[in-house]
């Protein structure tokens, strides 16, 4: 893979900053977690929007705040509930995880989401993006938040390759370290994320339309093709994250517990369909119960 060539000069990175926060001023999209930068608000959308498109998240998001506008109202309901309001967001352990951290809110922070970054940390399923995120867009903190899209966006801009490496690397935390503004630091962060989700996308760039393209580093090399380990999509159909999902719906929809003959006919291979649902009752999704009963965790 190509190598960096480099920080950016001092004039460089003073007209990123300037014209990067001006075009998000102009041009960021009106999202109701920007709108309501609550702490809960905030880790609720990071939970959901984890691998999920905004466009996905929406809806659920929406009815979510509205029907647990805080952490203690989700944390006194029981699982199975969030599992269920999660819909079809996919990745629905983030659902368990999400009331996990709201019952440790209530019982360590009086149902306030904590400032502390290493509090935040500590909460079940909040690892350290999102820790960072909440802290940046939630509390306003100085803190360096590295998304895939803004990981795409500097890779670009300042290192000269169209994609970054697969997973984040301490070389990738301290260029986001060092491009981080003084101040609106939170700014800059939803802005290069901004960026990469509505302009510097992966696959269709529109360099035409972005706000800082004279000084994107790839584009000025000739947009030279990605060169490191193959980038694997990941597959659907036919998989054992799809035979979850069919599983998931019949017991998301049923209003009770529901027989394992009903389960036995959304999926016809009968080997996944089992080590589908042992995966799930595994993984806290799912609940066996007496005569051959499954229902979401109670």
């Amino acid at each position: 893979m190509t190598t960096s060539a480099g920080p950016l000069p001092v004039a460089d990175l003073t007209r990123l900053h300037e014209d990067l926060l001006d075009w998000f001023g102009r041009a960021a999209r009106d999202l109701p977690w920007r709108r309501d930068a609550s702490p809960w608000a905030v880790m609720v959308s990071e939970f959901m929007l984890q691998q999920t498109p905004v466009a996905r998240v929406l809806p659920v998001y929406e009815a979510w705040v509205d029907r647990w506008p805080v952490p203690a109202a989700l944390a006194a309901e029981a699982p199975g509930e969030a599992v269920r309001a999660w819909g079809r967001l996919g990745y629905p352990r983030r659902a368990l995880r999400l009331h996990a951290a709201a019952s440790a809110i209530v019982d360590r922070h009086g149902g306030q989401v904590p400032r502390s970054l290493d509090d935040l940390l500590a909460l079940p399923g909040v690892g350290a993006y999102t820790a960072a995120a909440v802290s940046s867009f939630a509390f306003g903190e100085r803190q360096v938040v590295l998304d895939t899209n803004v990981r795409r966006v500097f890779a670009r801009i300042v290192s000269g390759t169209q994609f970054p490496p697969a997973a984040v690397t301490s070389a990738e935390r301290d260029l986001g370290a060092a491009l981080l503004p003084v101040r609106d630091a939170h700014r800059w962060a939803a802005a290069t994320m901004e960026l990469g989700a509505i302009v510097c996308t992966a696959r269709s760039p529109r360099c035409d339309e972005c706000p800082v393209a004279d000084l994107c580093r790839w584009r000025a090399a000739g947009y030279p093709a990605y060169d490191g380990p193959p980038r694997r999509g990941q597959a659907w159909h036919g998989t054992d994250r799809q035979c979850r999902g069919r599983l998931l719906a019949v017991l998301r929809d049923a209003p009770g517990p529901v027989p394992k003959s009903a389960l036995d006919l959304v999926w016809p291979e009968a080997v996944q369909r089992e080590r589908a649902l042992d995966g799930l009752v595994a993984d806290g999704l799912v609940e066996p119960l007496a005569g051959e009963t499954y229902a979401l965790p109670r």
